[in-house]
């Protein structure tokens, strides 16, 4: 298993935060390493998300966990491996968010794939995350 985990905290409320990440459409507003993005289907458990990440060919993910307003996860197999990415929110003191997004490897090879691939798809979580915090504050003005 290989996990890897970026935190942020925001002054926007959850359920801002919640609206923006159920948006899937709307991902390339704020996610830069996303080419094209599209839920087919609704959001729900068993949609499938595909997507395309700047410079890499199409994937297919699917949604294995909703619970309103707290967290979001996909999953992506190839290879052995299975990828989950989660985002998890939880309300702050003040009134502001903190958001978990979390990517966690597994299979029979994980432990050699997943420190191999895993730090360049990590890499852009600081970014992905300053991203989603400033597209949910928009969302907050309109």
């Amino acid at each position: 298993m290989w996990i890897h985990e970026h935190t942020a905290e925001t002054a926007v409320p959850r359920s801002v935060v919640w609206q923006a990440l159920a948006d899937i459409d709307s991902w390339t507003e704020w996610d830069t390493s996303m080419q094209q993005i599209k839920l087919a289907g609704p959001f729900e458990v068993g949609s499938t998300v595909a997507m395309t990440p700047i410079g890499q060919d199409p994937i297919t993910s699917t949604i294995v966990e909703i619970i309103e307003n707290t967290r979001y996860a996909d999953e992506t197999s190839f290879g052995g491996v299975t990828l989950r990415f989660s985002h998890t929110l939880s309300d702050l003191p003040d009134g502001g968010t903190r958001i978990v997004h979390l990517l966690e490897i597994t299979g029979a090879s994980a432990d050699e794939i997943g420190p191999q691939i895993g730090p360049e798809i990590t890499s852009d979580f600081p970014e992905a995350m300053d991203g989603l915090i400033a597209y949910a504050g928009k969302l907050t003005l309109a």
